[in-house]
């Protein structure tokens, strides 16, 4: 049922409702207004008629003739005008005028001292009972006024009928007034409906658009739509970005690991083959194979690292204290590499607003680099690690510098690709790679330049932005290969 209809329906039960109620209200103001005016004149001529009922009761209480006792009689019917009257002693009952039957049992005195209304049949009348008393003899009795309800009744059953005409009639009407109001105030609503209806993501880039209609709950709801769509935009958008990255991550894998699980499989086969190889060089074609086996996990992580970069969300960022990291990454830098000679030097205070697992990753690669193409012939390394305040007081600098041959000039710009190694290395060509994607996507800087001091080896510089002063997590991120198209 449409929200006109249900509208109307509704307005067509409520309003008559209504108009009974007030109705209800206006029929018992009514049958007071109409029995203060009969009361006020039944008080008014119980005053009047009093003193002509204390004569009756007293000629009737004295055995006066009778003549005496109808005369009084008369003056007191006469006094009571259009009014039935009715005095009861000890000694009998004299009535006059309009009144109920006798056999209509009338309230007790104490309950007519004010105005009741007593029915008799299709009839009903207003009684007022005042209490007679009269000295010489002592007798006492009872004064009767009846006034016929019968007018007033038939006024009030008159304005019931009209009540219920109305409510009768008010109903179509306010139910089709209501129907006619509501289908015009419901046009701004099934207007954002087509537009909202004919809008499909997967089709066309139009997006909802809205003109206000001064009417706040539609234009509260088409805010709403347009909030939910721009949310469902930007999850759809991940969710591309998740496809693209799992199809990247599945291409660079087969990619890459299809040339040492190549190597493997020939060096297995050396080994199960006929003639078996030699103590020496089965001892060489196994640390062949460790050394293959390495570089796959090596990949793998780094891969798995690059993806979980591409897909994290700004909700994911929190305060780090980069000193604290940096030390806690050297500390397993030197258990892991004990040849590896570590010096660092940095200022306390150096909060950033990080990623923490991709910030641990970036210089947990950067110290790694330093302590792989800085070693010496015999294996060690020397490395100095410099944190401090960057001349941009809202940025800090991260130095990482070792004492190996450096990069040239010429190569630095390509160290940061992917799969990017030299002839000797024994990493994945994903660790430089990584630490460019987790700087950008924490809105820094990182550069490659020859040491300060002039000696031999590289030096890395990372700029990253203080909380004060925030950034936004890059629109695109493709650090991993796209997939490569089928042939």
């Amino acid at each position: 049922m449409r929200l006109s209809t249900r509208i109307a329906l509704a307005v067509g039960v409520l309003v008559p409702l209504l108009v009974l109620a007030s109705g209800w209200i206006m029929v018992r103001l009514v049958t007071r207004d109409v029995h203060a005016q009969s009361d006020a004149h039944l008080r008014q001529r119980a005053a009047a008629v009093l003193p002509e009922a204390r004569n009756l009761l007293r000629a009737m209480a004295n055995d006066r003739p009778a003549s005496v006792e109808q005369a009084r009689q008369r003056r007191l019917f006469t006094s009571a005008l259009d009014l039935g009257i009715r005095v009861t002693g000890p000694d009998g009952t004299v009535s006059g005028g309009p009144q109920p039957k006798a056999t209509v049992t009338l309230p007790a005195t104490a309950a007519a001292l004010r105005p009741v209304t007593v029915p008799d049949g299709g009839r009903s009348w207003r009684v007022l009972a005042e209490p007679l008393s009269v000295t010489r003899p002592s007798v006492s009795g009872t004064l009767w006024l009846f006034s016929s309800d019968t007018a007033g009744q038939a006024q009030i059953g008159q304005v019931r009928r009209r009540i219920l005409t109305v409510a009768v009639l008010t109903a179509p009407v306010a139910g089709l007034a209501a129907w006619a109001t509501a289908t015009r105030f419901a046009r701004p609503l099934l207007a954002l409906q087509r537009r909202a209806g004919g809008i499909d993501p997967r089709s066309s880039a139009n997006r909802l658009e809205h003109t206000p209609t001064r009417i706040p709950e539609i234009d509260a709801l088409a805010r709403t739509l347009q909030t939910v769509l721009a949310r469902y935009d930007e999850q759809a958008a991940r969710t591309a970005e998740a496809l693209a990255t799992a199809r990247s991550f599945s291409a660079a894998a087969s990619h890459e690991l299809r040339t040492p699980l190549m190597s493997m499989r020939i060096n297995l086969d050396v080994l199960d083959g006929t003639p078996e190889p030699g103590r020496e060089e089965r001892g060489e074609i196994i640390a062949d194979l460790r050394a293959e086996h390495e570089r796959l996990l090596g990949l793998l992580v780094m891969l798995r690292t690059l993806a979980q970069g591409d897909l994290v969300e700004a909700d994911a960022f929190a305060p780090v204290d980069l000193a604290d990291l940096l030390e806690a990454a050297v500390t397993d830098l030197r258990r892991e590499r004990p040849a590896a000679r570590v010096a660092v030097d940095s200022a306390p205070g150096c909060v950033v607003h990080a990623w923490p697992p991709g910030l641990r990753s970036a210089v947990d690669n950067l110290l790694t680099n330093a302590a792989l193409h800085g070693a010496n012939p015999d294996g060690s390394a020397r490395i100095e690690v410099v944190l401090r305040p960057a001349a941009d007081p809202a940025a800090l600098c991260l130095t990482v510098s070792d004492h190996g041959p450096g990069i040239p000039a010429d190569a630095r710009g390509e160290i940061f690709q992917r799969f990017r190694r030299g002839p000797d290395s024994p990493g994945s060509g994903l660790g430089l790679t990584l630490v460019a994607q987790q700087i950008a996507l924490h809105g820094g800087t990182v550069t490659v330049t020859d040491r300060p001091d002039g000696t031999p080896g590289a030096h890395i510089a990372v700029l990253l932005p203080r909380p004060s002063a925030p950034h936004s997590l890059p629109t695109h991120r493709a650090w991993l290969p796209a997939p490569t198209p089928a042939p």
